[in-house]
């Protein structure tokens, strides 16, 4: 199939070429007829004029000798000169008339050649005419090659895909049979350890038994003792009678001392545990310190830079303007290390404080209280303990250094494969333009990120590891000058002018460490109280990658030896209380909100969805998003939601004073649900920012605001509640669904009273959504971290636990992050990067995007008036889906952060981010037609 493709382009471009050869000779040929044509025209026209100059000239003779013949007293002298004169004239004139003679009839004989020319150009054309009917035929073949291929393509990627449903299929059957593996293991074990217990319960038993016989026998050895043999009987009796006493004495202490090793052995296993910890979160502590000084200097040294710029005035607005973008950004990063310092000390001194709280169990009184065979089954079973964790430490040492090899021979085997590709890749651009472009723009991509020292980049790292790749592969990157091994490598065959084969692997260990660093990064904003999952997305994986490889670049060049940082656990002792009011102080201080329109740019304004505005005012991550025709609710990281005036672009009011960060929000007819850790406080924004009553994941209601008096911010939650992740409200807002923990708790908001729960869930409900059916009952779906979704149908005026309607099916590969209704149907987005549409009616699978984004789904949205699904992932990417089919519209870099939400009105969308904004949104106004296109185009793929 591949050589006769090969076959066609062969015959196309020689056919291709010929055309061209013989249309240029086509073009000269009628060039020069032209050219033949217009000199027989300025010849024709030079000839009439001399004869008309010859025929004047000699009239004029014959009139002049006519007169002079006439006058008598004219002297012949002067009529001689006359004469002279004319005829000196007169055969200048024939001269040049018989110049044009001669070169009239070499005209004629081009004429005659011209015929000649006419039919060569005739010929020529012809065979252009059936040179082109050739390239037509052969252009129709190859479409209907193209045709086959792409139908064979399109049966082969369907068995494909067959194939990996069916093996997914069997992964998670494999996995189901795992499960019941370990289950039953367990259960075996459980039964063993009960079956060893029993055991040892029915030996001292058998112990008691052989006393109660012995002691008659000794008893009647001492009354009647042989003669012969006094002392060896005594002695008998008191072995038998000490070695009964010590089988007695033995079943009671054995029981104590397993019941201490017991004790001991958990008091361990805490202590340990706690420890461990502790150590990570010190660690934590000191990367965080490390970046942060880092950091600081950078922004120092760009703040010196574009001082010194401004002093020497060279293009001042141009230059300072990426200083300042730059400027702003470290400022962004450091007050997220601040925060996450901040958080993480606070974790530490609350470790600490349960740490003092539960050591409840003194193992000095446990030890002292010992006696001497119950110190030697202990003694005994610390000395199997520590060979034991002697083994597995030594065991995992091995596997550590084992995996540390492979590791560098896997980096040593990539970069070599990765330089030859490269080369590949050079070799083949030398042919294509456009392969060529591209490695180029990736180079140059690289030199602007170098050169540029941005510490927040996108979370796909894909590009900006590529284009270093591609520089390191091209040897821009830095030479060192060490010895050449005397047996010459696959790396040295291929720079050997470059660097030696020993660097080569080194050039390559920089991002590897780097990448080995980043989830590090990834975790530092993570709450030991478990709030919403959007609390632990830290830093946007781009960022953390830069941290990581800022410091893995430090740690391998060891150019700078700095003095060892402090321990965080002295540190956390110090902790200052006035770091935290002058946190407060500084929001406090930031100016009141506005939303700014975005300039449009030409490529924007083609695009198919374009941002007309970012409402700034947030002074952390914004995690949840509302809205309404005129209105904008915002709700962050800094624990406050800010109210926007659409019409007007202004903050309205900030609603502050919660716990701790406000993950959900909704609006209904002027009131406003905020929620923060396990609580749910409602607002009346009628006249001014009041909290009007505060409602507990529990089913407590309160009067008034009782999280007020608490200023700090809290990472607890109180004893019997739960961290609440969302709160959604039915269609006419009279009843409010709040998910908290593994149930979501239903609200009458018309009496402000809990009426029942929504139950059936194994894990955290992290999203719902809710419609409404024909007979008014609500229809609330709940997506959960059991990768579940379920449907439950809540009647109006129901009361107590709700079981789940039905239970869709297949699940997803991971737990669910967003849902979103439109008509009949629903989509839910999860953290196995996938997107799946559902039909409410038939309640069942419709279709499903496997690996819709390369990052967890984390918002979906309903573009307004158009059947489009905006999709956005932690990756900071948005992604249109047409509705009907699921199938891509396009793509945009939506926000350099992770997307937390998506909100939409009658006209706009509304995306939430870690980067402090929330970006408005609005479709382009052909979208519809091209919707219909890709629909059109559909079904020609599907005919």
């Amino acid at each position: 199939m591949s050589v006769a493709a090969e076959n066609y382009q062969a015959d196309l471009a020689n056919i291709t070429c010929e055309i061209a050869i013989k249309q240029k000779l086509i073009d000269e040929l009628e060039n020069s007829q032209r050219r033949l044509h217009t000199l027989k025209q300025q010849y024709e026209q030079k000839l009439m004029m001399l004869q008309c100059k010859i025929r004047d000239t000699q009239l004029e003779r014959d009139r002049v000798l006519q007169n002079m013949n006439s006058v008598e007293s004219g002297t012949e002298d002067k009529a001689r000169k006359i004469k002279a004169e004319y005829e000196k004239k007169l055969s200048v004139m024939n001269k040049e008339l018989q110049k044009l003679q001669s070169a009239q009839k070499e005209h004629a004989r081009l004429l005659k050649n011209q015929s000649q020319y006419e039919k060569q150009l005739k010929k020529l054309q012809m065979d252009v005419t059936e040179m082109k009917k050739t390239k037509v035929r052969l252009m129709k073949q190859m479409k209907e090659q193209q045709e086959k291929n792409r139908l064979n393509e399109s049966r082969r990627n369907r068995e494909i895909a067959s194939l990996k449903k069916d093996q997914r299929k069997q992964e998670h059957q494999l996995k189901l049979l795992e499960a019941q593996k370990r289950q039953q293991e367990l259960i075996l074990r459980r039964k063993t350890e009960e079956v060893t217990a029993l055991r040892r319960q029915v030996r001292p038993t058998s112990g008691k038994v052989v006393r109660k016989v012995n002691l008659p026998e000794v008893q009647d050895s001492s009354h009647r003792p042989p003669s012969g043999r006094l002392y060896s009987s005594s002695s008998t009796a008191a072995n038998g009678t000490w070695s009964s006493y010590r089988r007695t004495a033995g079943v009671y202490s054995t029981r104590v001392a397993r019941n201490k090793w017991q004790t001991l052995e958990r008091r361990i296993s805490d202590v340990i545990m706690q420890r461990m910890t502790i150590s990570n979160m010190e660690a934590d502590m000191n990367r965080l310190l490390k970046q942060r000084e880092e950091l600081t200097k950078r922004k120092e040294k760009v703040i010196r830079k574009r001082d010194r710029l401004l002093r020497e005035g060279l293009e001042a607005e141009k230059t300072v303007l990426p200083l300042n973008e730059e400027v702003d950004a470290l400022t962004a990063n450091i007050d997220y290390i601040n925060d996450s310092i901040a958080d993480c000390q606070a974790n530490i001194m609350q470790m600490e404080e349960t740490k003092e709280e539960g050591d409840t169990v003194d193992v000095s009184a446990v030890i002292g209280s010992c006696t001497l065979v119950e110190a030697r089954f202990l003694l005994d079973h610390f000395m199997s303990m520590a060979i034991n964790k002697g083994l597995q430490a030594a065991q995992r040492e091995s596997q550590v250094k084992v995996m540390e090899g492979r590791l560098k021979q896997t980096e040593i085997t990539s970069a070599t494969q990765n330089q030859l590709l490269f080369h590949m890749l050079k070799e083949k651009a030398e042919f294509n333009p456009e392969l060529d472009a591209l490695l180029g723009n990736a180079l140059q991509e690289n030199g602007d990120d170098s050169s540029s020292d941005e510490s927040a980049q996108s979370p796909s790292a894909e590009g900006t590891t590529l284009a270093s790749d591609l520089m390191k592969l091209c040897g821009e990157s830095k030479t060192r000058s060490k010895a050449r091994r005397r047996t010459t490598t696959q790396m040295e065959l291929l720079y050997a002018n470059s660097e030696s084969a020993g660097d080569a692997p080194a050039d390559f260990s920089g991002p590897m460490l780097s990448l080995a660093e980043t989830p590090d990064g990834g975790g530092v904003d993570m709450d030991l109280s478990g709030p919403s999952v959007r609390d632990y997305t830290a830093l946007s994986p781009g960022f953390s990658s830069k941290m990581g490889s800022i410091s893995g670049s430090r740690t391998v060049s060891g150019l700078e030896k700095r003095t060892p940082e402090p321990s965080p656990l002295s540190r956390r002792k110090t902790y200052d209380k006035a770091q935290a009011a002058a946190d407060r102080a500084k929001v406090k201080e930031n100016k009141q909100g506005v939303i700014n329109p975005v300039p449009s740019t030409k490529s924007s304004r083609s695009a198919m969805l374009q941002c007309v505005h970012v409402a700034e005012g947030h002074s952390k991550a914004v995690l949840c998003v509302d809205c309404t025709d005129d209105l904008l609710f915002t709700g962050s990281k800094d624990r406050t939601c800010k109210v926007w005036n659409l019409v007007t672009g202004q903050e309205i009011m900030s609603l502050g004073g919660h716990p701790n960060n406000v993950v959900s929000v909704r609006y209904s007819s002027s009131l406003v649900f905020t929620v923060s850790t396990s609580y749910i406080k409602v607002w009346d924004i009628r006249d001014s920012a009041k909290c009007i009553r505060t409602l507990t994941s529990s089913g407590q209601v309160n009067v008034g605001d009782i999280c007020a008096s608490n200023t700090s911010r809290t990472v607890t939650t109180p004893s019997g509640e739960n961290q609440i992740n969302q709160i959604a409200l039915n269609p006419n807002g009279m009843v409010l669904y709040a998910a908290a923990g593994n149930s979501v708790r239903v609200w009458d908001l018309r009496r402000f009273v809990s009426t029942g729960k929504l139950t059936g869930h194994l894990g955290p409900v992290m999203c719902l959504t809710v419609d409404q059916s024909g007979n008014n009952q609500d229809l609330v779906i709940t997506g959960s971290k059991d990768h579940y979704i379920k449907l439950f149908d809540v009647s109006e005026g129901s009361l107590g636990s709700v079981s789940p309607a039905h239970n869709f099916e297949p699940p997803h590969y991971d737990g669910i992050e967003s849902l979103v209704v439109q008509g009949d149907i629903f989509f839910s987005g999860s953290r196995d990067n996938g997107i799946k549409k559902w039909d409410l009616d038939r309640k069942d699978l419709l279709q499903q995007v496997p690996n819709a984004h390369r990052d967890w789904v984390c918002a979906l949205g309903i573009v307004p008036s158009s059947p489009a699904l905006l999709s956005g992932c932690r990756g900071g990417v948005l992604k249109l889906w047409h509705t009907d089919t699921l199938g891509p519209l396009g793509e945009l870099k939506g926000h350099e952060s992770p997307i937390n939400s998506i909100a939409a009105n009658s006209s706009h969308l509304f995306t939430a981010s870690d980067d402090r904004t929330v970006k408005i949104w609005r479709a382009r106004a052909g979208l519809d037609s091209t919707l219909e296109g890709v629909d059109n185009a559909d079904e020609v793929a599907s005919n």
